[in-house]
């Protein structure tokens, strides 16, 4: 009853009724003025600014014609292989001879190319139809190389012409020689599947391991040339490595995708 008292006399005084009401200290309204000026500046930025992003996929340096395969018009044995890895060959040209019943036959390139692969050897018994050689299709000596990047198809929209890419190339020590520069040439406007990427690379087993996760939509990369490097290319490294590439060699491409506004995350 004493406490009830107290309090009913302290509402009867009207002695205090002339003091100022202090609705928040100092230090409340400086915390809140931070507050509301950091949510001023992330609403500013999340419609005004722009977040880069990057797509990395698997990549192999080619020349811009692709491959073929060479098959075996006959079944019998091979009793010579007269091309060799790595020759450069006009259309047309002997690659290997196989003994037939009807006589020997002569198994010749397709088209003008070099022989990346013999899948033949002297004595074998091959079909009709056996691989016999993978012929990259490259019509001159200093034909220069491109990078196909094989992008997952749901990221392949957001690639902009000419975007930046940078490659990093198996045969390569990055940490020495840094990444292969280039930016995006084209970008198919569909998925392929591991047919046709075997016939571009004349290369079935990467045709399958580009596809492992689904059919990829490919990306031709120009590589940026540089006079000043023993490859030919530009490097982030100033000199790059000291030995020229090779076509068929893997890498792993790096692609910078379409600037967005972080709103745009947000919005459906």
């Amino acid at each position: 009853m004493q406490f009830r008292q107290q309090a009913l006399a302290k509402l009867q005084s009207p002695e205090e009724l002339d003091l100022p009401v202090r609705f928040a200290r100092p230090q409340g309204w400086l915390v809140l003025s931070v507050t509301v000026v950091a949510m001023a500046a992330a609403s500013v930025w999340a419609l005004t600014g722009s977040v880069s992003s990057t797509v990395g996929a698997p990549a192999v340096l080619t020349h811009g014609q692709g491959s073929y395969v060479l098959q075996s018009p006959v079944a019998g044995q091979v009793t010579a292989v007269v091309a060799k890895e790595g020759e450069r060959l006009p259309a047309g040209s002997p690659v290997l001879k196989v003994r037939t019943e009807r006589g020997d036959t002569v198994v010749r390139s397709l088209d003008a190319g070099r022989i990346t692969a013999l899948a033949a050897t002297v004595g074998q018994i091959i079909s009709t139809g056996a691989d016999v050689a993978a012929v990259e299709k490259v019509s001159r000596e200093k034909a220069p190389l491109y990078a196909t990047v094989y992008v997952p198809a749901g990221d392949a929209a957001g690639i902009p012409a000419h975007a930046p890419v940078d490659l990093t190339v198996q045969s390569v020590p990055s940490q020495e020689y840094g990444v292969l520069r280039g930016e995006v040439k084209s970008v198919d406007r569909s998925a392929q599947s591991a047919q046709q990427i075997a016939a571009f690379l004349g290369d079935s087993r990467l045709a399958e391991q580009f596809t492992g996760k689904g059919r990829p939509v490919a990306v031709t990369v120009e590589l940026k040339k540089s006079s000043g490097t023993e490859s030919g290319y530009a490097w982030s490294s100033a000199d790059g490595p000291p030995f020229a590439l090779t076509s068929m060699t893997l890498a792993t491409g790096s692609i910078r995708l379409a600037d967005r506004r972080p709103v745009d995350w947000l919005l459906p």
